[in-house]
């Protein structure tokens, strides 16, 4: 079985919710808007954010500055208060030097997504990154992880493990592409899915397991 591992980043990797809020806080002090329109924005983004969302908030709002700037500014924002527990570096960094492969993948803009994984200080960990809009596609989706594992140097053939907090894209994506998978446990399990090979309170119990995996 091949030492790679491919990880998640938003909810496994890094805090994203904690980053978004304080961006969002940033982000309507700079152009002076209103508490109920940081809070629908919350909302709104809770999950993802695209160049479409501000263009949306620009042309609602009547901002002055190009929806591309806003975009630029929320990614900035992000990659500034974006923050990881510091045993996830520390355990990636023993990951790499017990000899295994490092990948990223996640559903996101590239930008925003390399962005934050710099921003929390694990670019420098990793052996490549996928992003959904790299190729416009998301996870659960074949290619995306197929994309992860080329930029690492790896065959999904060979075997490997996949890391994520969301049953149906990490790890349904994982078990379908013939990886063994680890949950971050947080999210409710879709009837019929099946099951992750190990379910873990936090990403560093998923290091645990796969430093152990070497031994």
């Amino acid at each position: 079985m091949a030492r790679f591992a491919l990880f998640d980043l938003d909810g496994t990797l890094i805090d994203r919710q904690a980053a978004l809020t304080d961006a969002l806080t940033c982000l309507c002090r700079s152009h002076a808007l209103p508490p109920d329109v940081e809070q629908r924005l919350r909302a709104e983004l809770a999950d993802r954010a695209t160049t479409g969302d501000f263009a949306r908030l620009r042309e609602d709002l009547r901002l002055e500055a190009s929806a591309a700037e806003l975009w630029q500014e929320y990614v900035d924002l992000m990659a500034a208060a974006v923050t990881c527990r510091p045993e996830v570096p520390t355990g990636l960094a023993r990951l790499r030097a017990a000899g295994w492969t490092i990948g990223v993948i996640t559903n996101g803009a590239g930008d925003i997504q390399r962005a934050k994984l710099a921003g929390a200080g694990l670019a420098e960990l990793v052996d490549g990154v996928a992003a959904s809009g790299d190729l416009e596609i998301r996870k659960p989706d074949r290619r995306l992880f197929e994309l992860g594992a080329t930029r690492c140097g790896v065959r999904l053939a060979d075997g490997g493990w996949m890391v994520g907090d969301n049953p149906t894209g990490d790890i349904g994506g994982g078990h379908q592409v013939g990886l063994r998978t680890i949950c971050v446990r947080g999210r409710p399990w879709p009837d019929g899915l099946p099951a992750a090979q190990h379910v873990v309170d936090s990403v560093t119990d998923a290091i645990t397991i796969l430093l152990n995996e070497t031994e």
